[in-house]
């Protein structure tokens, strides 16, 4: 017997193509069980048809040519089970989302697969500070710049003012624990992102312990580093900064400033003109896939998840 095959029907031949890319629309805003629920459909259906939107975005975005690129990794689920994301930082999209891990031999899956010839234009790749990484890329695109990522180096700085937190609750006993107890939110967070009440328990909180404000001034200022368009510029503010921790007792800061050193060039990196990308992008991208996580909780499908993450940049179709 012999079966035609209709152009407007979907991988589904129940539904057409056209109620697929309805489904996929409104899983983008919603839940599967929520878009299930509302269409009278199994969740199983409702999943295959955003799938077949998604693969069709994914081939209207075409075949990537990058020339700058982001790498960060993902964890998938719970017990350190990460996938790694690659996006292009100037078409502002994810890539690439694969490997069984985050080393070195995963990120060689991501350049065998975009070949010899497109990897030689990948002039700049921004990382976080991840050895097995930077290997990869160095063996694989040996003319690429690395960079590593602003938002991963300001993380660990406020990984150490947190370690400065709790040993100041650990040091302190009686009344002068309740300005430093359950502040963490406020102390880690920017200033101006914090509410009229944040603000004031702040004020508090720096008033009441001179340690935790040297920390909390000295981290705050860090971020002018990014500021300078001249490497000179950038390593006398950092000298300045290392400087200023004398006699003040940080050791977790110190550590911090002894982990910038040995990462300097690539952070200073950011200074090149041709390298002042758009670092936010990847931060983005991270709270978006996390909205996706969260939305997809439970669901086991890896292929799913990969067409999610590939496609959260790309307009509708």
């Amino acid at each position: 017997m012999k079966q035609e095959k209709l152009a407007f029907l979907a991988d589904n031949p129940f539904y057409t193509k056209r109620f697929a890319a309805y489904v996929g629309k409104r899983c983008s805003s919603a839940t599967i069980k929520d878009v299930a629920k509302e269409l009278h459909l199994d969740r199983k259906t409702v999943k295959e048809l955003e799938k077949h939107y998604l693969r069709g975005k994914l081939r209207r975005a075409g075949t990537p040519k990058p020339r700058v690129i982001g790498i960060d990794e993902l964890s998938i689920r719970k017990g350190h089970t990460y996938r790694i994301v690659v996006s292009d930082l100037e078409r502002k999209r994810p890539i690439w989302f694969g490997g069984n891990d985050r080393s070195e031999e995963s990120l060689n899956l991501f350049y065998q697969q975009l070949g010899v010839a497109k990897t030689r234009r990948i002039r700049l790749a921004v990382m976080d500070m991840w050895k097995p990484f930077e290997k990869a890329t160095s063996q694989n695109a040996p003319q690429a710049a690395i960079l590593y990522d602003k938002f991963h180096v300001l993380r660990h700085l406020n990984e150490a003012l947190d370690t400065i937190r709790k040993s100041e609750y650990a040091r302190l006993s009686g009344t002068d624990r309740r300005f430093v107890k359950g502040q963490r939110y406020t102390l880690l967070s920017h200033r101006e992102n914090l509410s009229t009440e944040g603000k004031q328990a702040l004020r508090t909180l720096l008033a009441a312990n001179k340690r935790l404000n040297a920390a909390y001034v000295l981290k705050e200022s860090f971020g002018q580093l990014w500021e300078y368009r001249h490497e000179a510029w950038a390593r006398k503010f950092f000298d300045n900064w290392k400087a200023s921790l004398k006699w003040q007792r940080l050791k977790p800061y110190e550590k911090f400033a002894r982990m910038i050193e040995r990462h300097w060039d690539g952070i200073a990196a950011f200074c090149k003109p041709e390298n002042k990308v758009s670092l936010g992008f990847v931060e983005g991208l991270n709270n978006k896939i996390r909205v996706i996580q969260r939305r997809a909780y439970g669901l086991r499908d890896e292929e799913y998840l990969r067409l999610k993450v590939l496609t959260s940049m790309l307009p509708d179709i």
